[in-house]
């Protein structure tokens, strides 16, 4: 009798041992899911200016589906908004590059300004095209300001093709597809401003 009760008390102490470490297991890894997750809101949200929104962007996406732009993909999209009203959007593009996709952030305000662009993922060749995923790269931030009105379309182009831009060194194909990535993105908030600036769409 004595050995049944102390097996059972073994083995009581013993679940309780494996459900214990099972719940800390489940904490730890649910703190890193979360601790993760506002890393990557975070890098998704550094390219809009401080007190321009004031919003939770990430959790009001564009009523938008993914769809070929002229020269990209358009994946997708998220609201802004500061005192309840819309500020900015952020669209996802992807165009093709050197050496693959490159995927975009490109965020655009309530007016059809350029904010800030930025690379999301690539591909190109580390020592040129490559360069466009470093942080704070000058190449794209001299986009910052600019809009679509600012020029005809056919300047929206790298000067060896009589546009308005210079190149990154050695990376004519993967500056080329930025631009015209970025200028489709203007393009299509330019003719859908109404639609994905109305508020109650995201509500």
């Amino acid at each position: 009798m004595n050995t049944t009760r102390g097996l059972m008390t073994v083995l009581l102490i013993a679940a309780a041992g494996i459900a214990l470490t099972l719940g800390v297991q489940q904490l730890t890894a649910n703190r890193a899911s979360e601790a993760q997750h506002n890393l990557q809101r975070q890098a998704l949200l550094d390219i809009l200016p401080v007190g321009t929104y004031d919003n939770q962007p990430l959790q009001h996406p564009l009523a938008i589906h993914p769809q070929a732009l002229a020269n990209s993909q358009l994946l997708g999209g998220y609201l802004a908004s500061l005192n309840g009203q819309p500020s900015a959007v952020l669209l996802r593009s992807q165009t093709n590059g050197y050496g693959g996709p490159i995927e975009l952030l490109i965020a655009i305000s309530h007016n059809g300004k350029l904010l800030a662009v930025k690379t999301l993922s690539q591909s190109e060749t580390p020592s040129l095209g490559g360069h466009i995923a470093e942080p704070g790269n000058p190449w794209l931030a001299a986009f910052k300001g600019l809009s679509r009105d600012d020029s005809k379309d056919s300047a929206w182009a790298l000067k060896k093709d009589h546009g308005q831009f210079d190149q990154m060194a050695g990376a004519t194909i993967t500056s080329r597809a930025v631009i015209n990535g970025v200028h489709d993105a203007l393009r299509y908030f330019d003719e859908h401003r109404q639609r994905v600036l109305e508020p109650s769409t995201h509500d």
